[in-house]
């Protein structure tokens, strides 16, 4: 499984950001997605993620009522829709896949890694 990630981009503090990931290859066998960041300094932490037969969705507390990820199953893809962006939003944002079904979603249970988008918010 290959994962392409865009969408990335310099947004205002209050603005809008929509990141895609297309996923190709062995997306047949694909449990769910989702999205993780890193920003400078920190270690890289769970964002969002969405499994892909039902839909269902995950957030980190800290993006809830903010972001919103969906998928496209038909065109397998996934995407981040960022509202309300704040500062603390500043960081690489990695598009991940994973096989097995599990309720976790760290670093350790995703399968497959895109390369990061750079989200960079200022004040």
């Amino acid at each position: 499984v290959q994962l392409q990630a865009s969408g990335g981009g310099l947004v205002q503090a209050g603005g809008s950001l929509r990141l895609s990931c297309a996923a190709s290859g062995r997306t047949f066998s694909i449990y769910g997605m989702g999205w993780f960041r890193q920003a400078p300094g920190k270690e890289r932490e769970f964002v969002a993620a969405i499994s892909k037969s039902r839909g269902i969705t995950y957030y980190a507390d800290s993006v809830k009522g903010r972001f919103t990820i969906s998928r496209d199953n038909a065109k397998n893809t996934v995407s981040l829709q960022m509202n309300s962006l704040k500062p603390e939003d500043t960081a690489i944002y990695y598009c991940a896949a994973r096989l097995v079904h599990n309720s976790r979603w760290t670093d350790n249970d995703m399968d497959y890694w895109g390369k990061g988008t750079l989200v960079t918010v200022s004040s």
